[in-house]
């Protein structure tokens, strides 16, 4: 991957998934459905233009929402659609998502109790919206369920939309 851009990062990563899918399951010339969908995504948070995954350790969550708190960042979803008709015609379509997301100014105290708890090390930026890191979430603007991971509203418009011109 040659891009540092969030949103080309996440539209890649989410290419790479969803084409990896559909050599498995699209591979073989029956068709058993109307049509097959995959579908890939994935996430990362942007503060300064740096793109934060999930974090390696204790140190580096703590790092993660220090940088995070008191201040605005984005959460990017990237997400590919790849579809292949009752002809065996395969169509892709590829997007993000971008939300704004506003963290309340933190402690010490309770940047450390967050840390405490496993939820942050599975998560792009270590925190996730929908666990106990809910009540540091100041407001958003965009999509909660982009930062939760996946995009749903778009997802089904753009899922209607290309199954609308393809199949």
């Amino acid at each position: 991957m040659t891009s540092t851009h969030p949103a080309q990062v996440v539209e890649e990563l989410s290419r790479q998934k969803a084409l990896e899918v559909a050599d498995r399951i699209m591979g073989g010339s029956e068709i058993v459905k109307d049509y097959d969908v995959v579908i890939g995504a994935d996430t990362v948070v942007a503060a300064d233009h740096q793109i934060l995954g999930k974090p390696a350790d204790h140190e580096d969550a703590a790092g993660m929402i220090r940088m995070l708190q008191g201040r605005i960042h984005q959460v990017y979803t990237g997400v590919t659609l790849i579809v292949r008709n009752k002809s065996g015609e395969v169509r892709t379509r590829t997007f993000h998502e971008c939300t704004d997301v506003d963290v309340c100014p933190m402690t010490e105290e309770e940047i450390s109790a967050y840390i405490d708890t496993p939820e942050p090390y599975d998560k792009a930026g270590a925190y996730g919206i929908q666990g106990s890191f809910g009540i540091y979430i100041k407001g958003i603007h965009g999509c909660y369920y982009n930062v939760v991971g996946l995009p749903i509203s778009r997802l089904v418009h753009e899922l209607r939309d290309l199954q609308q011109e393809f199949c």
